[in-house]
């Protein structure tokens, strides 16, 4: 409604605010010879309705889709996986490690396993996927290679592939950008949009995450803008999004969910993130790897898994070289290209029967020739508890050995006391077996 002043009287400033033109007799307007309106319409009340005609309504508001939980209850579907917990249609995934782990080759397996409906991976296929695969760093011919190199070893004929593994290479295309200083989705994204509808894609992998983009790495808010667009396609087309991403410099930790590069909003975003990090030389001598060969050992840890129960234990895989046999007068060796195997690290306690548990219980518990008893000291020396073990677990390294005894120590099977060195002459800490809890 328009205002009134003290006298009853429409004022000159309301009518200019409402848009309404005003004829004054000192005043020259645009609007001069337009007329003022002589008769209001009544409203409900009886009163005249002075609301001036032509004012633009309101609009209604625009309303969430809200819908009542006790009204329209019922069990939704389960999640559709795809591999394992490492894919799922609607969901985000990403892998995190440095440069020259084996991230690509392990994708590439991965990617392999779904096309063809075959664990390559040792991991679950829970059905066979037209997979969509976009390298943004490599060109054609080196994207063959990676696929041959996997083909071969894996024993993968073409035809196996032909209708379910789509390949791409482009470059300079970004799915998101900035244009006039705003952020725009970029031409990647409608090209995306259209392959997957005319190929009936079921998994997409963009490797990298750095290279999607043309924004601000560090900037939360660009970083989500690019995680929003992604999030979009896979519920929008229900597909699972693959986008593995570089990891910052410096140690990298396994299942380090900060371990990602970058702004933190492209982690927060992703659903099933994992890390790959190589063997570390403590892992190496456990499983008794020689030194130079365990930076062919990479293990797999989810990072930030919120829709399946993290994984207590890493998923390890070893790089193996394929050659190619492509050689040519110039270049007769051809090519060697990485692919990855699964490999199962050996158990600790793998295929240790109760005789020897015992054996070495009773050999503790016996102490030595000399007298002294053992312990499980760093520096204990001859008096080291894990020699013990070694001595009837002669296929276990010193590190197994050490984890079976701190296993006991948890377990209450062995316990700590004060006995008197008769070699030192001094009191030390020693171990004794407590004979109800060893094992029958």
């Amino acid at each position: 409604m328009l205002a009134r002043d003290h006298s009853d009287r429409f004022t000159e400033e309301a009518f200019l605010k409402a848009g309404v033109p005003i004829a004054g007799d000192n005043q020259a307007h645009a609007h001069d010879d337009a007329s003022m309106p002589t008769e209001y319409p009544e409203s409900a009340d009886g009163e005249p309705d002075y609301e001036p005609v032509g004012l633009a309504t309101a609009q209604p508001a625009a309303r969430l889709n809200v819908w009542d939980a006790g009204e329209t209850w019922q069990k939704p579907p389960p999640r559709q996986w795809l591999l394992g917990n490492q894919f799922c249609r609607k969901f985000l995934s990403g892998l995190l490690a440095p440069g020259a782990t084996g991230k690509t080759a392990l994708r590439q397996a991965q990617y392999l396993a779904l096309a063809t409906g075959r664990p390559l991976t040792d991991q679950h296929v829970f059905k066979r996927c037209r997979v969509l695969q976009l390298s943004l760093e490599d060109d054609d011919d080196e994207m063959r290679r990676r696929l041959a190199a996997a083909c071969i070893h894996h024993d993968i004929d073409p035809d196996e592939l032909k209708g379910w593994l789509f390949c791409a290479t482009p470059k300079g295309i970004k799915l998101a950008e900035l244009k006039d200083g705003a952020r725009h989705a970029g031409p990647l994204e409608a090209m995306l949009r259209e392959t997957i509808q005319r190929l009936q894609i079921d998994l997409i992998g963009l490797d990298p995450f750095v290279k999607l983009h043309a924004l601000e790495e560090n900037d939360n808010g660009a970083m989500d803008f690019v995680c929003d667009l992604l999030v979009k396609l896979a519920i929008e087309f229900n597909v699972a999004v693959d986008a593995p991403h570089h990891t910052k410099k410096g140690l990298q930790t396994a299942g380090d969910a900060d371990a990602g590069r970058g702004a933190s909003s492209a982690r927060d975003a992703g659903r099933l993130m994992y890390t790959l990090t190589r063997m570390t030389d403590a892992e190496g001598e456990t499983f008794g790897i020689p030194a130079e060969e365990r930076r062919l050992y990479v293990r797999l840890d989810s990072s930030k898994v919120n829709i399946a129960p993290p994984s207590g234990e890493a998923t390890w895989f070893k790089l193996v070289g394929v050659g190619l046999e492509n050689g040519t007068p110039d270049y007769p060796n051809g090519d060697e290209v990485q692919t990855v195997v699964p490999w199962h690290p050996p158990k600790t306690w793998e295929g240790i029967t109760s005789a020897q548990v015992n054996a070495a219980l009773d050999q503790i518990e016996a102490g030595l020739p000399n007298g002294q008893r053992y312990s499980d000291a760093p520096k204990a020396g001859e008096r080291a508890a894990w020699r013990a073990v070694q001595a009837h677990c002669p296929d276990r390294t010193e590190p197994q050995c050490r984890e079976i005894v701190r296993t006991w120590i948890r377990n209450g099977v062995l316990i700590a006391e004060d006995y008197h060195d008769p070699i030192d002459r001094k009191s030390k800490k020693s171990l004794r077996v407590n004979h109800g809890k060893r094992p029958s």
